[in-house]
């Protein structure tokens, strides 16, 4: 199958995400393809390097463990489609994973921990929606977004009821500290300097 015979409106398993060979990077969420083209800005990236720089450092030698994208983290949506599970196939922009059972040699198998999400022109509605229900749905238990237009990281914690709970915005003047790992702390304005 080439990347213009995919029909978007169509529902896609694992399986077939496996079987795409073509260079374009797609995700999969809830069964639906999202396109991740084209590459993201150096604005982007210079805040995705920034923030796997400053986790890595963190985790070093721990046992959690910090990835980039591209990584594939697979979330099963306790769906079917037949005999074949629908799956979310995702690439976040960071991601930190301390169950090292989650991790095989094609990606991650279940909610990473930790999630980070810049947003770029395009994807808004996908991080801000689509990701963030599948993202509480499969118990990611802290979820950042960081928006470099407005210079403010959202973050969402999970709670004992498996929701979402938005905490307040951060903005240039504050220091964002993580919830489920308070050493994790950084300066916004050092995420946005770049």
């Amino acid at each position: 199958m080439t990347f213009e015979q995919l029909d978007f409106n169509g529902t896609y398993t694992y399986a077939d995400y496996l079987k795409w060979t073509f260079a374009e990077r797609l995700e999969l969420i809830k069964g639906k393809i999202f396109n991740m083209s084209p590459a993201p800005s150096t604005l982007h990236q210079k805040i995705t390097g920034f923030l796997f720089y400053r986790f890595y450092g963190l985790f070093k030698n721990k046992s959690c463990q910090v990835f980039t994208a591209p990584y594939d983290v697979r979330l099963n949506n306790k769906q079917k489609k037949g005999d074949d599970e629908l799956f979310t196939v995702v690439q976040p922009d960071v991601c930190i994973i301390c169950d090292q059972a989650k991790i095989d040699e094609k990606g991650c198998v279940g909610a990473p921990d930790l999630i980070v999400e810049v947003l770029s022109k395009g994807n808004t509605k996908k991080e801000m929606k689509d990701k963030f229900e599948v993202y509480e749905e499969n118990g990611v238990r802290e979820y950042w977004l960081v928006s470099p237009n407005e210079k403010v990281v959202f973050m969402y914690v999970l709670n004992e009821s498996n929701t979402f709970i938005g905490q307040r915005p951060f903005t240039e003047t504050d220091v964002i500290e993580s919830v489920i790992f308070p050493k994790l702390k950084l300066k916004v304005k050092d995420i946005f300097k770049h």
